[in-house]
């Protein structure tokens, strides 16, 4: 690769350009809630599952589970989305601070040329003659001998320069070589966020058909028949005696989480959306913590894999509950039992039973000890 200024500038220009074009802020889709789907006895198993909106006298439980499928399949291709958009963030940055040291790198580069050719020209003014005649020319052969000592320590200095200018451009190839791996990398992560997004589009799409098939009647039954499997879950949670040991109080930290999270009630969920106006699942729990001072992973999944697990029967308010066996959905525990949440689309935030959906398990965002520890 040649090490021209013409050509590192280009280099350079060309990976800024790029980042400016893929940095731009895109939607960071997060994982949607899915509705709960406690299994109810009396479900007819012979229900079409493909369009069970579409016969007389629907049965408006096989409706539900569908509906439940449909939104757990956009929360998985959600989570896809999710991973990619992690990576394309942090590759996007990466490029920023490549593209930055090779201009940095490039005008080091032309510093030292300038600094090589000073130095050049100054040797070949006084290099004109031989040694021997400068010291017979000379009126004071000890100033001749000084003036040979600067040129000595002249060229070994413009050895150094040489050397240094040789090393700024290998770094300027590995940069440049760096930039091209992580921006094809890039390029790979904004196909694969693409097609996660045309999955989760996919998913909420046949959703809202079934939903919007149903008359206004049914639409209420159905309703119904979601808040009674959400508390039929939660009465056999609290039924195995869970808040009895339920009894941690928040650190300052949690406090601050769980008021912001509570504040939001009502607020209408949007995948992907990190507030003020909409929240999605892990937009709500990661904003929350960060105005109480806290940076946690934007996913469910990651929060899920990173943050420190407690168990059910430890967590405090400001803990975060990880919900269904792919850690597709979270919300915040705030006491007494229940969890704030933003469920799925078409919903808002809201505050529900902690155990009105299957628990995988619940994380920790803050270590600070509490008055009771």
């Amino acid at each position: 690769m040649r090490a021209g200024k013409h050509v590192w500038t280009t280099a350079a220009v060309t990976v800024v350009c790029a980042i400016t074009v893929l940095a731009a802020p895109g939607t960071a889709f997060a994982d949607p809630g899915p509705s709960p789907s406690p299994g109810t006895p009396g479900a007819s198993p012979s229900a079409p599952a493909a369009s069970p909106a579409a016969t007389p006298g629907k049965d408006l439980e096989a409706v539900r589970k569908k509906l439940d499928q449909l939104y757990r399949q956009a929360a998985l291709a959600t989570e896809e989305y999710n991973a990619a958009e992690e990576k394309t963030d942090q590759q996007s940055a990466q490029l920023v601070e490549l593209a930055k040291k090779i201009v940095k790198g490039q005008e080091k580069l032309d510093g030292l040329k300038e600094r090589a050719g000073a130095a050049a020209r100054s040797q070949y003014r006084t290099g004109g003659l031989p040694d021997e005649a400068k010291l017979m020319l000379s009126d004071d052969p000890e100033d001749f001998l000084d003036g040979t000592g600067r040129v000595v320590q002249g060229q070994r200095a413009t050895k150094g320069l040489i050397g240094e200018m040789t090393r700024t451009q290998e770094d300027l190839k590995t940069y440049a070589a760096d930039a091209k791996t992580r921006f094809e990398k890039l390029e790979a992560n904004r196909k694969a966020k693409a097609a996660a997004q045309k999955k989760v589009e996919k998913q909420i799409k046949a959703a809202e058909k079934l939903e919007s098939e149903l008359e206004q009647e049914e639409k209420e039954r159905l309703a119904r028949l979601e808040r009674e499997a959400q508390e039929r879950a939660q009465t056999a949670w609290l039924g195995s005696g869970i808040l009895k040991d339920l009894d941690g109080e928040a650190t300052e930290q949690g406090r601050k989480a769980v008021e912001y999270a509570t504040a939001q009630v009502g607020k209408p969920y949007q995948w992907g959306a990190e507030g003020p106006k909409a929240y999605d699942c892990s937009g709500l729990t990661s904003q929350a913590w960060v105005a109480a001072g806290r940076t946690i992973p934007r996913t469910s999944q990651q929060q899920w894999q990173q943050l420190k697990r407690v168990d059910v029967e430890d967590m405090r308010p400001g803990d975060l509950i990880i919900y269904f066996d792919d850690a597709s959905h979270v919300g915040m525990y705030i006491g007494d039992g229940s969890v704030v949440h933003a469920p799925r689309p078409g919903r808002s935030i809201t505050i529900a039973g902690a155990g009105s959906m299957p628990i995988l398990g619940v994380v920790r965002p803050d270590t600070g000890t509490t008055g009771q520890e």
